[in-house]
């Protein structure tokens, strides 16, 4: 099936599912875009308290840089080198990684490129804007999607909606599957057209759809990580912050797979890190501790036994909670934010689970939500917005731990 084709008539509604997805317009949008020699815009992601990444799609052979200045200064330094000695170049991707910086700083930056197979050319983009994390900060604000399924009408919308922030997560099922190659840097790197980390340095968690189809395992050449994995701790002001792989909803034997995912192995991977990583005196001794990823540890029916052979899938990663659980516990995690559901919930903590669970929405404009966290010395307060609507579904009030 064509890409247009597939993103004019694709519909979904099973839990997990595709969800609607774009029309033919931003299709042809994407298409016109692929003429540029920078085709996608510049993205901020993987935000540190020393930096972050610089990311963006050419449509041929190029070299780039980024020029950055500390906000407020005339004096213009350039990242225009990699770790092996060459000008950052590429025919697909290009990225450069900015460091060093203090915490908690703004800076201003812009992106230069210049063709270096066919005609001459040069792009030059506006100067843009991004502050590091800051582990000091009085306050820590962030927002969460989860669940677009490449809907542009309401990735458009969300972005519109969603407040300026330390930072944004999106929470996983950005795409519904990777069986075309060209699919990639769109969805990842031009989503809607739109670049969704303008006033909000963008961080991803994977979900099971974004780890399917046959070229998935480029997803890695198209994103950035703080430390190059999917999965990541930091701290921002008074909230540490996990991120964690959930992987696929099924065994990684189910034949759908082909025998391309090792998601049971990369949760083991996970769990020996996070045993490490929360004994980090800044993770361990923060006020508040928020975990994201895409398929949730707990759900509202748990079922037992799942008939994966008969089109079964987990709506709650078990494969997960059983090997993360106990770490999570021992840390002190507050709440777990995940998606794949396409139900907005809310699960309180319980004696069993000291972890309350929440659930954002779905890639239907009467599904989608935002969430947005708010902490300070009064306490962290987690609001899900409809984005139709823009009501409040769930809120939930976490006091400082001890």
């Amino acid at each position: 099936m064509k890409r247009r084709s597939f993103i004019a008539t694709s519909v979904g509604t099973a839990i997990g599912g595709a969800g609607l997805t774009a029309s033919t317009a931003a299709a042809a949008d994407s298409d016109a875009a692929g003429d540029r020699l920078m085709s996608t815009p510049a993205m901020v992601m993987a935000p540190r308290t020393d930096g972050a990444e610089i990311i963006w799609a050419v449509s041929r052979l190029a070299r780039g840089r980024v020029e950055w200045k500390t906000a407020g200064s005339t004096v213009v330094h350039a990242a225009s080198a990699d770790d092996f000695g060459f000008v950052p170049q590429s025919s697909r991707v290009m990225r450069v990684r900015l460091a060093g910086l203090p915490p908690g700083t703004d800076h201003e930056w812009r992106v230069v490129v210049d063709a270096i197979d066919g005609d001459p050319e040069t792009v030059e983009t506006p100067w843009k804007s991004f502050r590091t994390l800051d582990p000091a900060a009085a306050e820590a604000v962030f927002c969460v999607w989860n669940d677009t399924h490449e809907n542009h009408d309401t990735i458009r919308k969300l972005h519109e909606l969603t407040p300026k922030a330390d930072f944004l997560i999106w929470n996983g099922d950005i795409c519904n599957d990777w069986h075309q190659e060209d699919w990639l840097v769109p969805t990842l790197l031009a989503p809607a057209g739109t670049d969704i980390s303008d006033g909000h340095p963008l961080l991803v968690t994977l979900g099971n759809h974004d780890v399917r189809g046959k070229f998935a395992f480029r997803v890695a050449e198209h994103i950035a990580m703080p430390d190059g994995r999917p999965y990541f701790a930091f701290r921002q002001g008074p909230v540490a912050v996990i991120g964690l792989n959930t992987g696929e909803d099924k065994p990684d034997d189910h034949p759908s797979f082909r025998g391309r995912v090792a998601s049971q192995r990369h949760r083991e991977e996970q769990a020996a890190w996070l045993r490490e990583i929360t004994k980090h005196p800044e993770i361990a001794n923060a006020p508040h501790k928020v975990v994201f990823c895409h398929i949730p540890l707990r759900w509202t029916q748990e079922i037992e036994e799942v008939d994966y052979a008969g089109g079964g899938y987990d709506r709650f990663s078990r494969f997960s909670r059983d090997l993360w659980h106990d770490a999570l516990v021992d840390w002190g995690a507050q709440i777990v934010i995940s998606g794949h559901t396409h139900r907005p919930a809310s699960i309180p903590a319980s004696e069993a689970f000291p972890y309350a669970q929440m659930t954002g929405g779905g890639p239907r404009e009467n599904q989608a939500c935002w969430i947005e966290g708010r902490a300070n010395a009064d306490g962290l307060v987690i609001t899900m917005h409809r984005m139709d609507t823009r009501e409040v579904i769930h809120r939930e009030t976490f006091p400082r731990l001890a």
